[in-house]
C-alpha cells in the first residue's frame, strides 16, 4: 500500500492531503519514454498543413521525406506552441486543430461557419477535445472524417522516419537510454506496493505495434499482474481523450479519484487529475520553464525532473 505524505520538498507545489493511492495513470511519451521526439515532428506536419492546405497527394512519400528532412531545423512560432499546450491532447484532436486552422487561412476550403470553426479552434487551444454540442455543415464533418485520419496516420509515417523507428533499434539494444531516469524503479516500487499502473496515451494502441512495441522494447511487461496492467489509447478513427479513459476506469473499478496518482508531461492528463481529485506528478525537465507555469497554474502537486529525487519515496510511503 502507498499513502501520501506532505513534506517540504523544493519538488512540492500544492499541498495536497493524506490519502491512500491505489491506482496509478501514466502518460507514455516524454513522461517513461524517450523513443518519440514528437514536437518537432507534429509542429512541422501541423504548419505545413496550415500553409498548404490538404492538396492532392499531401501525404505522399514525397512530402514525408521533405518534412523528415526539415523538422526541427527552424522555429514555427504558432505551431511550437500549439504543440507544448496540447501536449497530451489525442493526436486526432491535433491534427484536426491544423486542419481548421488551415479552413481560416482559407488554405483549406470547404463549405462551413467560420464563426463556429474558430470556436472550437479556440475550445482545443483550451485543451477541450468534445463539442458534439456544436453543429456544422455536413461537409465539414465529411472532411474532417475524411482527412483527420489520413493526416495522422501521415504525421506518424514523418515520425518514424524523423526518429521513432532508428530510436526503436537502439532502445532494443540499450533501453535504459530511452527510459527516463529512475522509471523502471518507480514503476517496479508502485507495483511492488499494491498499486495497479496504466500507461494511458494519446497515441494508436495496437497490440504488438507503434506505442505497445515501444514499451515492451524499454521493458515494462504488460498485462493483467504485471508492472503495467494495460495501455490505453485512441484508434486511427476515434479519439478517446486522456480524461474520458481515467474516468471510464474509475468507474470500472468503483475508485475513487482521490486515491489515484496521475503522472505526465503533459497539460491534459495533469487537468485531467487535478479535475478529479487525484495526486498529481508533473515529469518536467528543468528548461521547460513555460510549462512549469502552466502546471504550476493548473495546480499540479509535485514536478519532477526524473524518478530518481529521493523525496519521492518520502512523499508516496509504503505501508
Amino acid at each position: 500500500m502507498i499513502q501520501t505524505n506532505y513534506i517540504n520538498s523544493p519538488i512540492v507545489i500544492t499541498p495536497f492531503k493524506k490519502r491512500v493511492i491505489t491506482y496509478a495513470f501514466h502518460d507514455i511519451d516524454g513522461t517513461h519514454s524517450l523513443i518519440r521526439d514528437w514536437p518537432p515532428v507534429m509542429s512541422i506536419v501541423l504548419n505545413d498543413v496550415i500553409e498548404n492546405g490538404l492538396k492532392e497527394g499531401y501525404d505522399s512519400e514525397r512530402n514525408v521525406k521533405r518534412l523528415v528532412k526539415n523538422a526541427g531545423t527552424k522555429p514555427l512560432p504558432e505551431t511550437d506552441r500549439f504543440c507544448v499546450e496540447s501536449a497530451g491532447l489525442s493526436a486526432l484532436t491535433q491534427m484536426e486543430w491544423a486542419i481548421r486552422r488551415g479552413v481560416q487561412e482559407k488554405t483549406v476550403t470547404v463549405q462551413c461557419d467560420d464563426s463556429v470553426n474558430s470556436e472550437i479552434i479556440s475550445l482545443i487551444w483550451q485543451g477541450k477535445e468534445e463539442w458534439h454540442h456544436i453543429a456544422e455543415t455536413e461537409e465539414m464533418k465529411q472532411m474532417l472524417t475524411e482527412n483527420t485520419p489520413r493526416l495522422f496516420k501521415y504525421y506518424e509515417k514523418v515520425l518514424n522516419g524523423f526518429c521513432r523507428d532508428k530510436n526503436l533499434v537502439l532502445a532494443r539494444k540499450d533501453p535504459e537510454k530511452f527510459r527516463i531516469k529512475g522509471s523502471f524503479r518507480f514503476l517496479n516500487y508502485l507495483k511492488e506496493n499494491g498499486i495497479k499502473n496504466y500507461f494511458v496515451t494519446g497515441a494508436v494502441v495496437q497490440r504488438g505495434m507503434g506505442m505497445f512495441e515501444e514499451v515492451e522494447t524499454l521493458g515494462y511487461k504488460i498485462g493483467h499482474g504485471e508492472v503495467v496492467e494495460d495501455i490505453i489509447g485512441s484508434t486511427w478513427t476515434d479519439k478517446v481523450p486522456k480524461n474520458v479513459i481515467m474516468n471510464q476506469l474509475l468507474d470500472k473499478y468503483g475508485i475513487k479519484g482521490e486515491n489515484t496518482m496521475v503522472v505526465g508531461d503533459g497539460r491534459s492528463e495533469i487537468q485531467a487529475g487535478v479535475d478529479m481529485g487525484a495526486f498529481t506528478m508533473s515529469r518536467l525537465c528543468t528548461h521547460m520553464q513555460y510549462q512549469k507555469q502552466l502546471h504550476i497554474r493548473m495546480g499540479t502537486n509535485v514536478i519532477v525532473e526524473d524518478f530518481e529525487h529521493e523525496d519521492i519515496y518520502k512523499i508516496l510511503i509504503a505501508k
